[in-house]
């Protein structure tokens, strides 16, 4: 590949970080070069923000890159908790796109401060039921903002797995040992193992309960091919047939779908993960007027729109489901009013053993 179009690829967030320094060192070119030439391409004084691989693209906020004449500023996290202790800290940047099963923790860190909804022209258009998920409007005033909502499950492929009954316990299939994958995130993972073995409520785990998470999760590191950390690098993997069962979001489904890989979605018998992901204002952010406009800009129907369509996810405003095409909604198994739906969900939340969680996850990798 020419540098010139892997320089552009790299910028376009068409490659995960471990796939551009590969290709960099590859083509002979050295990460200071890439770590500049984003610096001389942008505008003088733009929004920093602070999100997850894919998400750091021109239609994720067409409104606000239409409006500037450039992108905001990027940084891309592989998962929540590094995205946490970087702002703690005191990593600089304006707006970040956490769950919101993180609200209470960033808040209760002093990371946060409170969003001005009356600066946001499309706040008036959001299901009210994700207004105030999870806290997110604790105290009277708004620590979060929705943006999308789905669900994470097991994703497989059909011409190379027998599948049986939908379960999580798949991903512990011997048949496949070198070609699973889980994520690297503990958020999920951890409910994820705890749904399995039986833990009454995985979201508050015992000692005891920790500790056969923890077994659960040594039975299955021999068997997994690598813990995925964005899921772009995921999809890539069950495209080529690297692994062939994961854990995975909607986006995943819709993405190989469009490629041709024969992929299905299940429904684990022990359930399904719900979550719904946002924006929150940082406590240090410099780009105040800018951020809110960066924050209008993602929950407006134009970037639903195109969240839906191309990413299998549902979004937090109201018209982005009038604009979607109803074959799209029926392909998705979304309705035209989801209200219902999400009212009688049952969403992440915050996992009040998330530190004893993180450090047995980081021993069980480490082996």
């Amino acid at each position: 590949m020419k540098p010139r179009e892997l320089l552009s690829r790299i910028a376009n967030g068409r490659m995960t970080r471990r796939q551009a320094l590969s290709a960099l060192s590859a083509a002979g070119i050295g990460t200071v070069t890439m770590s500049m030439r984003p610096r001389l391409a942008r505008a003088a004084e733009q929004a920093t923000y602070f999100t997850w691989s894919g998400y750091d693209v021109p239609e994720m906020f067409p409104n606000y890159v239409q409006k500037h004449g450039a992108m905001p500023n990027a940084p891309i996290f592989a998962d929540e908790e590094e995205a946490f202790q970087k702002l703690r800290a005191g990593f600089s940047v304006d707006v970040a796109h956490p769950c919101s099963g993180r609200i209470n923790r960033w808040r209760d860190a002093g990371i946060l401060q409170p969003i001005d909804t009356g600066k946001l022209s499309n706040w008036g258009d959001l299901f009210p039921y994700l207004k105030s998920v999870n806290g997110a409007d604790e105290g009277g005033q708004q620590w979060f903002v929705p943006v999308e909502w789905g669900n994470t499950s097991v994703i497989y492929r059909t011409d190379l797995v027998e599948a049986g009954e939908d379960s999580w316990s798949i991903l512990w299939d011997e048949r496949y040992k070198g070609r699973l994958s889980i994520g690297k995130d503990v958020t999920d993972t951890a409910v994820i193992v705890g749904l399995l073995v039986g833990v009454k409520d995985p979201y508050d785990p015992t000692d005891d309960e920790i500790a056969m998470i923890k077994a659960k999760l040594d039975e299955q590191r021999p068997l997994l091919r690598f813990y995925w950390e964005d899921d772009v690098s995921m999809q890539q993997a069950m495209a080529s047939g690297e692994i062939v069962a994961s854990s995975a979001w909607n986006s995943a489904v819709v993405k190989l779908k469009e490629q041709g890989v024969p992929v299905a979605y299940m429904k684990p018998k022990e359930g399904m993960l719900s979550w719904c992901c946002g924006l929150i204002l940082t406590k240090d952010a410099k780009e105040i007027d800018l951020a809110h406009e960066l924050i209008d800009a993602i929950i407006d129907p134009s970037a639903g729109l195109w969240i839906i369509t191309d990413n299998g996810y549902g979004h937090s405003n109201k018209k982005s489901f009038d604009r979607a095409d109803q074959a799209v909604l029926d392909a998705l198994g979304l309705p035209r009013d989801p209200s219902q739906l999400l009212e009688s969900g049952v969403f992440s939340r915050e996992n009040k053993q998330l530190d004893k969680l993180q450090q047995m996850f980081e021993a069980v990798q480490a082996g």
